[in-house]
């Protein structure tokens, strides 16, 4: 559930001039509330909290994008290929902007991690991010997007392919491997929509 540090009266017009209607909080402590798409804004007195399926349908109308950000990715297999499922977070200063989880429908392992990076670098460029440091926990899908190994799976090379142009929207970017508990909110979402699936 992302929460943003953004100034509640700035947030409101901002969803106002977008045409999304806001009515009063339902609490004393809500200042309003302002629903669009899959997504619920609730405001406070010194901060927006999103929640719902998907944050981003409000959040990228509160946020004015720029800047820099950390994104996480992972993507979870069982069977191998087996049901699939993957799991994302954009993070900055202001805390987590967006963040997802949904099942991908029957993949290997690694096709799953690559439409987990695949989603988090769209999301990244739907806010307007212009620096991104992508961290996750595939060896595979890191070193294979540095160019530092190859492979001969056709549809990793077409995944590989996609990630690529979309790493051309950012004025600069980097990917590291990381292990699983720094990584731990994006597999703790891809688990949970595994298990939804």
């Amino acid at each position: 559930m992302p929460t943003l540090s953004v100034d509640p009266e700035v947030a409101h017009e901002r969803l106002r001039a977008a045409g999304v209607d806001i009515q009063p909080g339902n609490t004393e402590h809500e200042r309003w509330r302002a629903e669009h798409g899959d997504a619920v804004a609730v405001a406070y007195d010194d901060k927006v909290v999103v929640q719902g399926a998907s944050p981003t349908d409000i959040t990228l109308l509160i946020r004015q994008g720029g800047g820099r950000a950390h994104a996480y990715f992972d993507g979870a297999s069982r069977g191998n290929p087996g049901p699939a499922a993957i799991g994302w977070a954009i993070v900055s200063s202001d805390g987590i902007l967006a963040e997802g989880g949904d099942p991908v429908g029957r993949k290997t392992n690694n096709q799953a991690e690559y439409d987990a990076l695949i989603r988090v670098l769209e999301a990244a460029r739907d806010l307007g991010i212009e620096e991104l440091d992508i961290r996750g926990d595939s060896q595979l899908v890191v070193k294979q997007l540095r160019g530092e190994w190859n492979t001969n799976d056709p549809t990793l090379k077409e995944k590989r392919v996609r990630a690529r142009e979309l790493l051309t929207d950012f004025d600069r970017w980097d990917i590291e491997h990381v292990p699983r508990e720094i990584n731990d909110r994006a597999d703790e979402l891809a688990n949970e929509a595994l298990d939804d699936a």
